[in-house]
């Protein structure tokens, strides 16, 4: 079955290396797009509380994250997870990022 598998990287400084050892497992075909999260939109409109405005003052070098979204068949999706978890030191810890995949009952214009 083919998925697409979307990647919100928050953590921002691995993108270059991602999208390298991307290439060095033949993963292609990503389409990427640069993205802004709620709280950051929520504090360029002074609408936030102090729990929010402190989540940014401590890490306000992150105004922007990358989606990453990549149709693929489904078997690949664990060792696109370990590249990616190799990469970010493991999307479990805060403000890396997160992943999922979603069915796709249609796909033209690829080949697999």
């Amino acid at each position: 079955m083919k998925v697409m598998l979307t990647i919100v990287l928050n953590k921002t400084s691995c993108f270059d290396t991602l999208l390298h050892e991307f290439t060095q497992h033949n993963i292609y075909g990503a389409t990427i797009f640069e993205s802004t999260g709620m709280a950051h939109a929520l504090y360029q409109e002074d609408e936030i509380s102090f729990t929010t405005a402190f989540r940014m003052f401590l890490n306000p070098e992150r105004e922007k994250s990358k989606i990453i979204f990549l149709v693929t068949d489904e078997d690949r999706i664990p060792a696109i997870s370990k590249v990616v978890n190799d990469v970010t030191g493991g999307l479990d810890k805060p403000d890396t990022g997160i992943m999922f995949a979603v069915p796709v009952s249609y796909v033209e214009g690829l080949k697999f």
